[in-house]
């Protein structure tokens, strides 16, 4: 799988050895098992089906975790690592022409990972189907089951990473979106210890969405303000700020206004967005190439070119994703659905009160 050679090649540049890359899947072959052995299943079978070991995917699934840990082993270079500069959008449902939850984000990566992206839809037995974009390979990392509930994430940075080991992101995430009740969704985020920061935000179609800033040991809450909420790559919350000390920052400046650019560009919409309009917003050019959209170009930190890979719309309620790779050289989007089984609002019991 061309994915998993891009990021040994990496690992191997970075000067770690195979002893010491073998070590850190094992690892975290073990914190994955512990929290649920049916993922190294799921795991196991993937790498039978594509040739390959099960270290491999294993490496796909850890591959933040394991990266950055490669790059802290080097000498002075613990904090210039090239990372997911993620932009997500909430929309409630008030805010919006149609009444619709709209949950969109645009990933920011390695600009060759657009050619090891995939849509990969997952029936299920025991459990809501999961639409869901990520690397081939990999069991999930932003999409919503067809219970309504979504999901989507963003690199966060702070001085308490990677002191312990926890179950790797892209796990967290599957985990979110097998659940059929929100509120499991949002403690398997709220809940799991993790190796490193980061931000997840979790939505349900009948219009609740919540921002959980996580730190290893630690989440702080960030609230939806006049029906829209935009999240970069740096806290946001009062409380976090108090208490970590967000090194993400330093890596990717241009986070401090890309959320501000699309609250922006949405604000004057509030009641009326659509689709269209929150693709407008996170194609935004800017102070290009430093951009809520940004085009391919040579990260300072490495070799790689850096761009936003894909843009990804999601409407839980209606059941449709759609997804445009490398949309700052031309958005061309692709449509997917799933079919949904969301239940529907109850209503309290209306009270009768009989006359005296």
């Amino acid at each position: 799988m061309k994915g998993i050679g891009h990021y040994k090649d990496q690992l191997h540049s970075s000067g770690l050895k195979d002893s010491d890359l073998a070590t850190m899947i094992d690892r975290f072959a073990g914190a994955i098992d512990e929290y649920g052995s049916q993922y190294i299943e799921e795991m196991r079978g993937i790498a039978s089906a594509v040739n390959t070991d099960l270290a491999a995917i294993l490496l796909l699934n850890a591959r933040t975790e394991i990266l950055k840990l490669a790059r802290r082993r080097e000498k002075g270079q613990e904090d210039f690592i090239q990372s997911d500069g993620c932009t997500g959008v909430f929309v409630m449902p008030g805010a919006t022409r149609d009444d619709v939850f709209i949950h969109a984000q645009n990933w920011d990566w390695k600009a060759e990972c657009a050619e090891t992206a995939v849509v990969l839809k997952i029936k299920r037995d025991d459990g809501p189907d999961i639409i869901t974009f990520t690397e081939a390979g990999g069991l999930a990392r932003t999409g919503f089951n067809s219970a309504g509930i979504s999901i989507s994430g963003n690199y966060l940075e702070t001085e308490r990473d990677y002191r312990e080991l926890g179950v790797p992101l892209a796990i967290i995430r599957r985990k979110v979106l097998e659940q059929d009740q929100l509120a499991l969704s949002m403690q398997a985020v709220y809940a799991t210890r993790k190796s490193a920061s980061n931000n997840m935000m979790i939505g349900h179609a009948h219009g609740i969405a919540i921002d959980f800033e996580c730190a290893p040991d630690e989440t702080f809450l960030v609230h939806p303000q006049d029906g829209v909420l935009v999240h970069a790559n740096h806290f946001q919350s009062p409380i976090a700020l108090s208490k970590l000390l967000d090194k993400g920052v330093a890596n990717m400046p241009d986070s401090l206004y890309r959320d501000l650019r699309v609250r922006q560009l949405l604000q004057p919409h509030i009641g009326a967005v659509t689709i269209d309009t929150v693709k407008t917003a996170l194609s935004d050019t800017f102070e290009t190439p430093y951009s809520v959209c940004r085009p391919p170009r040579r990260s300072p930190l490495s070799n790689n070119q850096s761009a936003t890979v894909a843009m990804i719309v999601m409407v839980p309620g209606t059941g449709e994703m759609e997804v445009a790779l490398l949309p700052a050289l031309g958005a061309h989007f692709w449509k997917y659905s799933l079919d949904m089984q969301i239940s529907p609002i109850e209503r309290p019991p209306q009270v009768q009160t009989n006359a005296a």
